[in-house]
């Protein structure tokens, strides 16, 4: 791995591991958001403080710290662009400013797509709308989104680019095992529904 990679890793990990989420409930005044719900620092547990603005405001910034950095980082390359969305994902989940814990990467997984392969994006989120739409989970919306979009790629003809989403998808979902366990048992909590 060479040094301008290794760069553009580091560079994706810094802006990714900006916890938007708990800067802007903070600045508004709401209780500490790891506090509620499921304790994520995400958009969807932002959602449960009932403050639809802030739940929107942290998806997008959430996303376009990845995009950010692999637009970036594109100047040096595609592995360095691709290098800087991993990095950017992996900040999320594992930001040095919160101990290591983060969120479980859904809107930063959005942002990278926009950043490497924007098509697939709609694949994304056409998966999670549909599903999201019929169950009202959030989580289940996104776990079944994340294993049709590499499957999407790869159909593209962009294997390296499916792998690395095949990847970030693997850990996103290893994120969500209290989730999936939940869902099993049928008490996890549906979307709009507060903490």
């Amino acid at each position: 791995m060479n040094t301008t990679i290794l760069l553009a890793l580091a560079f994706g990990y810094l802006l990714g591991s900006i916890p938007f989420g708990l800067i802007l409930t903070r600045l508004a005044g709401t209780q500490d958001i790891r506090s509620i719900g499921s304790g994520n620092i995400g958009a969807t547990n932002v959602l449960r403080t009932g403050r639809k603005g802030l739940a929107a405001a942290t998806l997008l910034l959430d996303g376009l710290k990845a995009t950010a950095a692999i637009l970036i980082a594109k100047n040096w390359g595609m592995e360095a662009a691709m290098a800087a969305g991993a990095g950017a994902f992996l900040g999320h989940l594992f930001p040095v400013w919160l101990g290591f814990k983060g969120g479980k990467g859904v809107a930063t997984y959005l942002g990278c797509l926009l950043g490497l392969v924007w098509p697939a994006a709609f694949v994304f989120a056409a998966a999670w709308l549909a599903t999201a739409f019929l169950t009202r989970y959030s989580s289940l919306a996104a776990l079944v989104a994340m294993a049709l979009t590499p499957l999407a790629i790869w159909l593209m003809g962009q294997p390296a680019l499916a792998a690395l989403f095949l990847a970030l998808g693997a850990v996103s979902w290893w994120m969500h095992r209290a989730n999936i366990r939940r869902l099993i048992d049928r008490t996890e909590g549906r979307i709009g529904q507060k903490g």
